[in-house]
């Protein structure tokens, strides 16, 4: 039967998040907030959710993200490099801006989504990228148990490209909004042979913490400020 719960984490923050730099297989590190984004987002997960098994991107900024919630399971990381970010090729490392300049019509086209004139020179196309992920996350959930959660952890475009393909969507629909740095989404497997063979249970969840603070880290008193103080209880 294979995992009945499967839990898609976003790596923590990188300078170029901050930079608004298209990553894609560049390996960049987390930064310092994104390392402390890492190390919340485990002290949260691991509250709702105890994993079998911990999958991993096997560029750095999704391994340490990885390790920091494996760390708490007491489980080893699994690495996976089909599960890396979407390949973007000429375009890895430059701002929006920078690609408008460079590839106007071609920038236009895949901001719509079209991509046919909007593919990157040298890059993926989305249906590329939700094969190779969603294939990969069948086959570490099929050695697993009904009961067991397993715990992947991804990047950005590849996560909601690997949502839409597991619920039986076309890669170029474009309804499930992309991941918060070090937020998550949780799918549970349909019962009884029904389609698509996954559900979605949660999306965009993640440490409860305003989305000012997460952003900022802890140097602004963001471990002492959380989005549910104050909150009344039920």
């Amino acid at each position: 039967m294979g995992a009945g719960t499967v839990v898609l984490l976003r790596h923590g923050r990188t300078e170029w998040n901050v930079a608004e730099r298209l990553q894609g297989q560049t390996d960049v590190a987390l930064d310092d907030v994104g390392r402390w984004q890492a190390r919340e987002a485990a002290r949260a997960l691991v509250r709702t959710h105890r994993a079998a098994r911990v999958i991993t991107s096997d560029l750095g900024r999704a391994t340490d993200t990885a390790g920091a919630y494996a760390r708490l399971v007491g489980l080893d990381v699994v690495p996976d490099p089909r599960l890396r970010e979407r390949g973007f090729g000429e375009w890895e490392g430059l701002t929006g801006s920078e690609i408008a300049d460079g590839w106007p019509e071609r920038h236009a086209a895949w901001r719509r989504g079209d991509d046919d004139e909007g593919l990157p020179p040298g890059g993926e196309t989305r249906a590329q990228v939700a094969e190779r992920v969603r294939a990969a996350i069948e086959e570490h959930a099929s050695g697993l148990d009904r009961g067991d959660t397993l715990v992947v952890v991804s990047h950005g475009a590849a996560i909601t490209l690997a949502i839409t393909a597991m619920l039986g969507l076309e890669p170029g629909w474009r309804g499930v909004v992309g991941l918060t740095n070090a937020h998550w989404s949780q799918l549970t497997r349909a019962r009884g042979g029904s389609q698509p063979p996954w559900r979605v249970v949660a999306h965009n969840v993640g440490a409860a913490y305003a989305p000012e603070a997460w952003r900022a880290g802890p140097e602004t008193g963001a471990e002492q400020e959380s989005d549910t103080a104050g909150m009344p209880a039920g």
